[in-house]
């Protein structure tokens, strides 16, 4: 299959497909004649098991330690705990982040509840007053 098909079928883009091979997640094709890139179904397999692995949140580098594991299937699963280990605590502290934002976020929004105008009073004088000091980890 060519390119266009093996990114449709992968529900991917002719574009990712590329990036993945310079990154060397997906193997080189063969090629035809005229140098047009031919694709098998273990094209589409892999890069089917890298979108899996991307939209659970894993990085390329991550899904590239998956794939070394994935084609040594005689290898030991301690790394492969090792990483996912290492992928749920970064998820963790995420979501740590992401509540921490959302309250900050719901305490400026109730800032409008009590001032009906935008003006100096409003939630964007919060927003003003807050924001330089409103990163991941600070305190609200």
């Amino acid at each position: 299959m060519q390119i266009g098909e093996l990114a449709h079928r992968a529900g991917s883009q002719p574009e990712t497909v590329r990036y993945y091979e310079r990154l060397g997640l997906l193997p080189a094709p063969e090629r035809t004649g005229g140098n047009y890139r031919v694709y098998d179904d273990g094209h589409l397999e892999r890069l089917r098991f890298i979108r899996n692995c991307r939209a659970i949140g894993m990085t390329l580098g991550e899904v590239g330690r998956l794939l070394y594991f994935r084609d040594r299937p005689e290898l030991a699963c301690r790394e492969i705990d090792q990483l996912l280990d290492t992928h749920i605590a970064r998820l963790e502290e995420q979501l740590g982040e992401l509540h921490h934002l959302d309250g900050c976020l719901r305490e400026l929004r109730s800032w409008c509840a009590s001032r009906p105008t935008v003006g100096e009073r409003g939630l964007l004088a919060g927003l003003n007053a807050t924001a330089p000091s409103v990163s991941v980890g600070d305190p609200c």
